[in-house]
């Protein structure tokens, strides 16, 4: 027989109040197993996903975070491509196949292909044929690097009376005295490494099979050197930019080796600036961390009332609050957030109703205005915002007050929703103004060139290389902004930097003055 269990109130109260708290911690278990497998699947995503933000073809263009190639998906080489070049006829303009001619403004070198003598007879009455015409087609030609030494001979003068009178011509001022390469070999080496990403390790081994050896050490210590000669030209481009109406900033990582004090692996930032007024200017500043005292010297002298575009980093907060700047959010970087939400899905559960999916299609929406006030007038501009953007912010906000308390903190959702929410003010304010930007994509477009750039030399080795890399980068994505080739730009204020003398003469070598764009 089974033996019956008597239990008192009190006992059977105290299994009642075990048993809700094993159910309470199972679900605190559940619910942190959740976080975990969520941040799990963000940082194999993050390891292996695809990097592009583009959500169809809609809106492929509005979010592009990486320097995206266009490559041909047929098995047409690429030297054979077409382009489609209008035909007028009847009625309607038709498009014919045809290449790509080559830039007009290329030098060229005319070969002529002509007959022997003994064909040039007519086959029919043995006359002989006259020249009515070429037929010309065209190549592309490489011609390979050529290096080649500029011997400077000082002439020596003597009076053939007496042994007083000996006089030398005297050098010519150089950027680097005594330096070993010539203006045009700097902004070669300068230009191939900043603009195209190119060690010094295989620029010497590039000019080692063209018969320059250079050793790697000769070609930093020049590029340092030089970085350190054009500070000038850099100050003067920062008052341009702290004295624009619009500033963009953000900052990245950069690893210096030997830094005093500091650990070989410590990292170290560089601060990005762009305005978004005036003459383009992209400036790079060198600091030994992230934090405000860092930061506080490269908005040092902001005009008070201007606008200041960033992300969500704190730091940028106390920049505005202490300068009286106007703050404007980036919804690109809050955008991203609801992107990484959403890639944890399972896809089985995926659905137009997630919240992650509503947030992404409507900032969507917020973009698709962006695209047609693109060429618009700032005044035309601010009033499509009013009338088509404001109802689409109400409705993320409404969203937002739905959601916010409704999921984890901790949860990848609800790390997007509470960013949405402590940005909100910022980010609907562009909204405001025509001329203000949605988001602060121009300024990470400055900065990619030094990550892709980093990916390649690594690290910088000194505190002196990591300035004059900030400065050579700054004068590179300049002249970039300025639609100026930054080698000729180079070549050009080489050559004329050291004859400077005054504030005027400095000026004259901003790259806009030194080489202005053509009317």
């Amino acid at each position: 027989m089974l033996a019956t269990v008597t239990l008192t109130a009190e006992a059977f109260n105290a299994l009642i109040a075990e048993r809700d708290s094993l159910r309470g911690e199972l679900q605190v278990v559940k619910v942190e197993r959740d976080l975990l497998q969520e941040r799990l699947k963000a940082f194999l995503r993050k390891l292996f996903a695809a990097k592009s933000e583009a959500r169809g073809a809609d809106q492929r263009e509005l979010f592009l975070n990486e320097a995206e190639a266009l490559a041909p998906t047929s098995a047409t080489p690429a030297a054979q491509e077409d382009e489609p070049v209008g035909i007028e006829v009847a009625a309607h303009t038709r498009q014919k196949r045809g290449r790509k001619p080559l830039d007009p403004a290329l030098p060229r070198e005319i070969v002529r292909h002509e007959l022997p003598e003994t064909q040039r007879v007519c086959p029919h009455d043995g006359a002989a044929l006259v020249e009515i015409g070429v037929q010309i087609s065209e190549q592309l030609d490489i011609v390979p690097q050529q290096v080649r030494v500029i011997q400077h001979q000082r002439v020596k003068y003597a009076c053939p009376c007496c042994d007083g009178g000996i006089k030398l011509t005297p050098a010519p001022v150089r950027i680097i005295p005594k330096g070993l390469l010539t203006d045009a070999a700097l902004a070669w080496v300068i230009t191939s490494k900043y603009q195209d990403a190119l060690p010094l390790y295989r620029q010497a081994a590039l000019l080692g099979r063209f018969g320059g050896d250079m050793s790697r050490n000769t070609l930093a210590a020049s590029v340092v050197r030089v970085g350190q000669a054009v500070q000038p030209i850099i100050n003067l481009l920062r008052d341009h930019l702290l004295d624009s109406q619009l500033i963009h900033g953000d900052e990245t990582e950069i690893q210096v080796l030997k830094e005093p004090g500091r650990a070989a692996q410590t990292k170290s930032y560089l601060w990005a600036q762009m305005n978004g007024t005036g003459p383009p200017v992209r400036l790079f500043g060198y600091a030994q961390g992230r934090g405000a005292s860092h930061a506080r010297p490269f908005y040092a002298g902001i005009r008070p009332g201007a606008v200041l575009m960033s992300d969500g980093y704190e730091v940028y907060n106390g920049i505005a609050a202490n300068n009286k700047l106007i703050h404007l959010g980036c919804w690109a970087h809050c955008r991203r957030y609801f992107v990484d939400a959403e890639a944890v899905i399972p896809k089985a559960a995926r659905s137009r109703d997630q919240p992650a999916t509503r947030f992404i299609a409507a900032i969507g929406e917020l973009y698709a205005v962006e695209a047609q006030a693109r060429h618009m007038e700032l005044a035309e501009r601010g009033r499509l915002r009013q009338t088509r953007s404001r109802p689409i912010l109400e409705r993320i906000d409404a969203l937002l007050l739905r959601y916010l308390h409704a999921v984890a903190p901790n949860s990848l959702l609800g790390k997007a929703l509470h960013y949405l929410a402590g940005q909100w003010p910022k980010l609907v304010r562009y909204a405001d103004n025509g001329a203000w930007p949605i988001d602060n994509n121009v300024c990470e477009n400055a900065i990619r060139p030094f990550v892709v750039g980093r990916r390649n030399w690594l690290f910088a080795d000194t505190v002196g290389g990591a300035q004059a890399s900030a400065n050579l980068y700054s004068l590179i994505e300049t002249c970039k902004a300025n639609a100026i080739d930054p080698y000729a730009y180079l070549v050009k204020l080489f050559r004329a930097l050291p004859a400077a003398q005054t504030a005027d003469d400095y000026e004259a070598l901003l790259p806009w003055r030194l080489m202005p764009a053509a009317p």
